[in-house]
């Protein structure tokens, strides 16, 4: 593969892997993916990416996998726009060579209990987060507010109690009341928990020495095409069809940055205590399977932090570091950050908030940038305390699940399972859901210990 200077790919990169999509006969092309609505959204990544779209057609004549082909051939993704100030590798060389500094290893002070512990809180505080965020995905910080405001509470302190209502805006659709207070009876089936449980299954049967492709393969073995979204389902389909890594994150994918591959990233940070490097390093050979830039990024940054929660001393710290891990000339970088700085500068998390929907309200709600601000946000503004931290991850809106997820499982992580108030963890039972093959009904810690394993076998 050429590597672009903008680390994209370059459009003969391009036209190599749509002219092996134009030559497989029998191609599976999903009767559900709207072809000018998946233009439309290349187009505005390409954007966003500094590319000049100028030579491209109206989204509404791209129809099929021929018209894209054509279509996209005639931008040149090599290069970016004037004025445009972010370099942004996708190649683990060209990344490592933009971070802020060297390779980092820590020393971790920790019993083999407490070990054990810590990852057990950082499962537990994945799934709560998860569970608390899932009734109000999609939703703005607005439309939130308005909900609470109707329930009568004044923060996230618990699960989401259920508020029947005729106003259309706040209503909760009927399928999420399971996840709600009182109503809650094991952990939910969520994307965000199968990529975990599908890395802890990558990692026992193949182990640390993984290949992307292994990642490809394990998606098709064990994870149904309808249980993917965005990216993920991109890759997939790419897959199928016969592309090989990092062409699955191409071709028509413009949903390369957004955070797919971010909520796949824990399980590397769970096996790396200590090691920002080796968890970055391994979260980067699982996300470039389906994205790109900081698509990337994210997935890096997350595993990294989390890494380093087994020895900071607070989120801040653990931040910090775990930004090294990824190209300070990076969009996500900048908006890292900018976090950091605004509440060093004690600006209130409101106002924090307010600057974050100013400057990256532009993103689709499901992506990178956006939302990972959001999980930092809340990381520093919870000060350890874990409900603060999952309440103010869920309040901050966009992609709620998510965000609540990764900020649970940073700071479970942390603080551990013995610090994770009761009423987050006994109503899940010990017990989750997931359409992973095999996996339906595991049971929470044992799914903690057979990491907990994992990490001890790979420190030695």
């Amino acid at each position: 593969m050429i590597v672009a200077k903008n680390g994209r790919g370059t459009r003969l990169d391009r036209l190599e892997s749509s002219q092996i999509i134009r030559k497989k006969t029998g191609g599976i092309w999903l009767a559900i993916e709207n072809w000018s609505e998946l233009a439309r959204e290349e187009l505005r990544s390409l954007a966003q990416e500094g590319i000049d779209t100028s030579a491209a057609p109206d989204h509404k004549t791209i129809d099929g996998p021929e018209a894209w082909v054509k279509a996209f051939a005639k931008i040149d993704s090599d290069t970016v726009v004037d004025g445009y100030r972010y370099v942004e590798p996708s190649d683990l060389k060209d990344i490592r060579k933009r971070r802020r500094s060297a390779e980092h290893s820590y020393v971790v002070d920790l019993s083999s209990e407490d070990l054990g512990d810590r990852i057990y809180g950082a499962w537990l505080g994945r799934c709560a987060g998860c569970l608390l965020g899932k009734p109000v995905e999609g939703w703005t910080a607005d439309r939130i507010s308005k909900y609470m405001k109707a329930a009568g509470v004044s923060d996230l302190s618990d699960y989401l109690p259920l508020v029947e209502t005729n106003e259309e805006e706040i209503t909760i659709h009927r399928g999420a009341r399971a996840w709600m207070r009182g109503s809650i009876r094991e952990m939910a089936r969520d994307d965000d928990i199968d990529y975990t449980i599908l890395g802890l299954h990558l990692l026992e049967t193949v182990g640390r020495d993984f290949r992307t492709e292994d990642v490809g393969t394990l998606w098709l073995e064990r994870l149904p095409i309808l249980r993917t979204y965005t990216a993920e389902r991109a890759a997939y389909r790419n897959l199928v069809n016969g592309l090989v890594p990092p062409q699955t994150a191409l071709f028509a994918n413009p949903y390369r940055e957004f955070i797919g591959a971010q909520i796949r990233a824990d399980i590397y940070g769970y096996v790396s205590p200590g090691k920002p490097s080796q968890a970055a390093e391994l979260a980067w050979r699982d996300a470039r399977l389906s994205h790109t830039k900081n698509g990337i990024y994210g997935s890096m940054w997350v595993a990294a932090t989390i890494a380093v929660a087994f020895v900071a001393d607070d989120p801040e710290e653990a931040l910090y570091i775990g930004m090294s891990e990824v190209p300070d000339s990076s969009r996500l970088y900048e908006a890292i950050k900018s976090c950091i700085r605004m509440y060093r500068e004690g600006l209130s998390w409101e106002a924090a908030l307010a600057a974050v929907q100013e400057a990256h309200g532009k993103y689709h709600w499901v992506h990178t940038i956006n939302n990972a601000c959001l999980v930092a946000l809340a990381l520093l503004y919870g000060e350890m305390d874990f409900s603060k931290t999952i309440d103010l991850a869920v309040r901050g809106g966009w992609d709620t699940d998510c965000n609540g997820a990764t900020a649970g499982s940073v700071l479970g992580a942390m603080i551990g399972a013995k610090e994770i108030p009761s009423h987050w963890i006994e109503p899940m039972n010990d017990r989750l859901r997931s359409d992973v093959a095999g996996y339906d009904g595991s049971s929470i810690t044992d799914l903690a210990r057979r990491t907990a394993d994992l990490a001890r076998a790979m420190a030695r």
